[in-house]
């Protein structure tokens, strides 16, 4: 049998290769991509069956162009996770934490890690374009000063060595991530827990519109989990909003708001109902 093809942003050992795993098990077919937008297209292209993209982190706030992609490609969310981040200090075997001149890694990595670096001045931090290719590049190479800052998991993928662990500033430290398909199957999966849906909406620009909106869940006791604003291109200081809030359509207070939204919005768009992650 086949193994499952999923894509996902960065290389071998990063963040969003544990979250495919969490998400659909261990035996599958990676597909990393540099971009986000090559995901998507990957899925569109049919070259995968499962795309997975982070969505927010509970330090760095929002992935927004992974909201922009949700609405321009309209693959439906079908299940969410959640990753513990823990950095690292990678080196090549051998090398010595004292010898350390460089690290590099995702710049939102590098943001979670100032106190590391606060604190060991000799360390210069520099920019990379994912947290397990970091690794990858180190191992790469020959330098013996230069380190990356990425998971265990990726230490490991590449063989290198972990210099020093857990040196994120925050221990409470989660990315959020989408399990996307190219369609949706026609009832939610069960879940043991709540289900969760996503929308989007644009609102009519009038006072009160937001607020109107809103009530629609909030008066059938539907539990707002998020929501997130956008701008809309091409309609300067207008936005496009991202709800996401606990409930189905088998729930009949799911339909009736959903129903009410629609009368009240420019346009409504459902992303995705999945189960909520715990």
């Amino acid at each position: 049998m086949a193994r499952i093809t999923v894509a996902f942003q960065g290389a071998r050992g990063a963040f969003s290769e544990q979250a495919c795993k969490q998400l659909l098990g261990d035996d599958l077919s990676f597909k990393p991509f540099e971009r986000f937008v090559d995901i998507y297209d990957a899925l569109e292209q049919k070259k995968v069956r499962y795309a997975v993209a982070p969505i927010e982190n509970t330090l760095a706030g929002s992935v927004h162009e992974n909201y922009d992609h949700l609405i321009q490609y309209q693959f439906p969310i079908i299940a969410e996770t959640r990753v513990r981040i823990v950095h690292n200090l990678i080196g090549r075997p051998g090398a010595k934490f004292g010898d350390i001149k460089r690290a590099i890694s995702h710049p939102v990595a590098l943001g979670q890690c100032l106190t590391f670096f606060k604190t060991n001045r000799q360390i210069r931090a520099e920019s990379h374009y994912d947290t397990g290719g970091s690794v990858k590049t180190v191992m790469e190479g020959t330098d013996p000063t230069l380190a990356a800052i990425a998971s265990a998991a990726a230490a490991e993928y590449y063989g290198a060595q972990i210099l020093k662990r857990e040196i994120e500033d925050n221990r409470e430290n989660f990315t959020r991530f989408f399990l996307l398909t190219r369609k949706a199957p026609k009832r939610p999966a069960k879940s043991a827990g709540e289900m969760k849906t996503s929308i989007a909406f644009i609102t009519k620009n009038s006072p009160g519109s937001l607020f109107r909106c809103m009530s629609a869940l909030a008066l059938r006791d539907l539990s707002l989990t998020k929501i997130e604003s956008r701008p809309l291109k091409g309609r300067p200081w207008e936005y496009m909003f991202y709800v996401d809030f606990l409930g189905s359509p088998e729930d009949p207070r799911w339909r009736h708001a959903m129903n009410q939204l629609e009368e009240m919005t420019e346009q409504l768009a459902v992303l995705g109902c999945y189960p909520q992650a715990t």
